[in-house]
């Protein structure tokens, strides 16, 4: 089988072609990464009349902070839940929904829904459906005898801002997961029916292999997702309360530099968490695709 190759005439074609894409990554990701790198480096004012270079003294100071170092936990822990709870739930769907035959396209249309919904306004329903005493799930948790209040216990906060970040990027992964199932040889499922596989060997011995590598792909995606996109959800939500329980790492950036005014030591915080999830994602497709199989 000869490989098919694409030939331009010009030689500077594929960097015109390429150049709109480079100037976004080179606009919104590495300017703003250096400008925070340079910052980290720095001490200044409030209002930024006045710089001096500190070097590592805002990292030092960072990790001398019991409050800082507390974040660690929490953004692991809200991190895992989302990103298994999130692949859990929408294989789940897409499972039942590459089954259903009759009202499919309604039923996938319905579970798309979420995803055209911003972060904040997810946050905010969610918020508006256990705001306590009169949201419609906080005064039915009352009514069964389980008292709710996100705002005085740190779990029900925690739990507050991990069912609105899942049912936010739940759309998301159900899309690809059904277009995985979609694309697996029906043959496949059919010979192992034959051979007397139930449902759930088929399931596992066929069917979940086949997807790792859709299954690896959102792995990563969701674990970027919970560690930057979610900022939205929690600060619609709990604000990083009660106290600072729900302060994920990201939550924490926009704290100490946009309302205590920390520049400096905001800018040390973003450097440190785009790291945090550089070397996850390295360690990921290092460890974690050795199991994936394509």
């Amino acid at each position: 089988m000869t490989e098919k190759r694409v030939r331009f005439k010009s030689a500077w074609l594929p960097w015109v072609l390429v150049a709109p894409q480079m100037a976004i990554v080179l606009v919104f990701f590495f300017w703003p990464a250096g400008q925070a790198l340079v910052q980290s480096l720095l001490q200044q004012d409030a209002f930024g009349m006045s710089s001096e270079f500190v070097g590592l003294e805002n990292f030092r100071r960072l990790f001398n902070d019991p409050s800082y170092l507390e974040s660690f936990k929490t953004t692991a822990l809200f991190s895992a839940l989302v990103a298994v709870l999130g692949l859990s739930i929408a294989l789940l769907l897409a499972v039942m929904a590459n089954r259903v035959i009759r009202g499919s396209g309604l039923y996938r249309m319905l579970l798309i829904w979420p995803y055209a919904v911003a972060p904040v306004v997810a946050g905010v329903l969610w918020l508006m459906m256990f705001a306590s005493p009169y949201g419609v799930v906080a005064y039915f948790l009352r009514y069964i005898g389980i008292p709710w209040d996100h705002l005085l216990n740190a779990n029900h906060a925690m739990a507050l801002i991990v069912m609105a970040a899942v049912w936010k990027q739940i759309s998301y992964n159900f899309l690809f997961f059904l277009a995985g199932l979609q694309s697996i040889p029906q043959s496949l499922i059919e010979a192992a029916t034959i051979d007397g596989a139930t449902p759930w060997r088929r399931f596992w011995g066929i069917v979940f292999p086949l997807l790792s590598p859709t299954t690896f792909f959102l792995l990563v995606i969701n674990v970027i997702y919970a560690f930057f996109d979610t900022f939205a959800i929690v600060d619609a939500t709990t604000h990083g309360g009660p106290g600072k329980e729900t302060a994920i790492l990201v939550y924490k950036v926009y704290y100490d530099g946009f309302k205590a005014l920390d520049i400096n030591g905001s800018a040390a915080q973003s450097v440190i968490l785009m790291g945090i999830v550089i070397a996850l994602t390295v360690v990921q497709f290092r460890f974690v695709e050795k199991k994936v199989q394509y």
